[in-house]
């Protein structure tokens, strides 16, 4: 007798994503896990740590929604922080060590507006010690914890947005739309040293990522709790379809013999396709079924395909 194959995951075989408004003093895979019970959902991962002390949008993905983390992870993400000048701390946010306290005081608008004009556009930084990051096969984070600190390479970021919403007292509220591999805690730290007095981040919250621009379509864990104890259809009508994580990448519609023979692995001709770059892959009668790449000779190659029924 044929042996069943056991699933891999258990709980639901479910697809999609939601975006959770994730609490301060949370760890990102805390709030997961918990989200991850919520919907009893067999597989998940989110796109993208915050900090404990952040706040705000960390969609969670589903199934065949955590084959698309690796391009939210890519997106550009806008934050709103708070900075607190005149003091300095090991790690960059009001969760670290005080190391250093100077005068402060809110400059005048034009002082700041010059200041902040340095920060536009593509700039360099040099990652914290408190990053994920590796050296030598070791996180960063713990070499900081053990009080060593390596030599980081400056690193090439874009700063899209860099908007001062309020200055009051020794504090700035700012907005910023940034590249990936932006390290807020670092640019807070970078704009008080060009002040002239040092900085750091003492409130950090994530409004966007990729194309989920609406916080208000962020739940809270209460939110998603109450709705659990209405029952899974209640819950499952938070999620949104794999699809719309890429609604912003341009559309390539195959007939379905094309989209048969490309969801074999093989590259193919599509009318109308652009000339270079990621596509969306849509066949004429039964949707979106994945992701492709555009090869040097105009044929559309897979780059990551969906189970079309279940996203």
């Amino acid at each position: 007798m044929a042996r069943r194959k056991r699933r891999k995951y258990g709980g639901r075989d479910i697809s999609g994503i939601v975006l959770l408004d994730k609490p301060a003093g949370m760890t990102s895979n805390a709030a997961l896990q918990q989200v991850k019970q919520l919907f009893n959902a067999g597989k998940a991962g989110h796109t993208g740590s915050l900090d404990p002390l952040a706040t705000g949008m960390l969609p969670v993905c589903f199934g065949e929604g955590t084959k698309v983390s690796p391009f939210l992870l890519d997106a550009d993400k806008t934050y709103r922080l708070v900075a607190r000048l005149g003091v300095r701390t090991s790690t960059g946010d009001s969760e670290g060590e005080v190391i250093e306290r100077r005068q402060a005081q809110v400059p005048s608008a034009a002082r700041l507006e010059q200041v902040l004009q340095r920060f536009r556009g593509e700039i360099e930084q040099v990652p914290p010690m408190y990053s994920a990051l590796k050296h030598n096969g070791e996180r960063l984070y713990k070499l900081a914890r053990q009080g060593v600190e390596v030599e980081r390479k400056p690193r090439k970021v874009m700063i899209h947005r860099l908007a001062l919403l309020s200055a009051e007292a020794d504090t700035l509220t700012l907005e910023v739309k940034c590249s990936k591999g932006t390290y807020i805690r670092t640019l807070a730290e970078d704009i008080g040293e060009a002040l002239g007095c040092g900085a750091h981040v003492s409130q950090l919250r994530r409004l966007q990522v990729g194309v989920f621009t609406d916080p208000q379509q962020m739940y809270s864990l209460p939110a998603l709790q109450q709705l659990a104890e209405q029952g899974y259809p209640a819950l499952d009508q938070c999620l949104f379809a794999v699809e719309q994580a890429l609604s912003d990448w341009p559309e390539v519609v195959l007939p379905q013999d094309s989209a048969y023979y490309l969801a074999q692995g093989q590259a193919v001709l599509a009318a109308h396709a652009p000339t270079s770059g990621l596509v969306r892959l849509v066949a004429e009668n039964s949707g979106f079924f994945g992701m492709g790449q555009i090869l040097e000779d105009g044929r559309v190659a897979p780059k990551r395909l969906f189970n079309a029924g279940k996203c």
